[in-house]
């Protein structure tokens, strides 16, 4: 049996394209102004449309006219982004097999494509070989960052991680 019985292929076109294009008498330009209508919405409603001007009330046009910044404040490990202290992490301070896997592969690479050796080398010719030597001898100069799940994250250098 073949795709023809069924109406698929044959090369005709089961398609209507006779209609208006997607362009053509779909918006009127002078109807659909979101700027404009959010200004006359504000305005309307006796709110400057200033005030709005920027996230969590802060008006970014202001901050640039002083010259500095609005101090954030401090609520602790929930700002996306934030990073740690080293003295507060959360994660195990244990390599994961994941992140081994991904330094080892990531530094076997980097090998290949003629970095630097941070080991002294006996007769190792394999780039995977070296970069399981450096890891032992917790050279490997890669920083890993893990993702909590509020968004902020800590970053461990490979030599601070325990590898057993």
């Amino acid at each position: 049996m073949s795709d023809d019985e069924y109406g698929g292929g044959g090369g005709r076109d089961d398609f209507d394209f006779d209609g208006p294009g997607y362009a053509e008498g779909q918006f009127a330009d002078d109807a659909y102004d979101l700027l404009a209508a959010e200004t006359e919405g504000a305005a309307e409603d006796g709110v400057d449309a200033t005030q709005v001007n920027g996230v969590n009330g802060v008006e970014h046009d202001q901050e640039m006219a002083n010259g500095e910044e609005q101090p954030v404040p401090a609520s602790g490990a929930g700002m996306a982004g934030e990073r740690q202290p080293n003295k507060d992490r959360i994660t195990t301070p244990y390599l994961t097999k994941y992140e081994r896997a991904r330094i080892l592969g990531t530094r076997a690479l980097q090998i290949s494509m003629n970095a630097p050796v941070l080991v002294p080398l006996d007769g190792e010719t394999d780039a995977l070989q070296i970069a399981i030597k450096e890891l032992s001898q917790r050279k490997i100069p890669l920083i890993i960052r893990r993702y909590l799940p509020d968004g902020s994250f800590e970053d461990w250098s490979v030599s601070e991680l325990i590898t057993d």
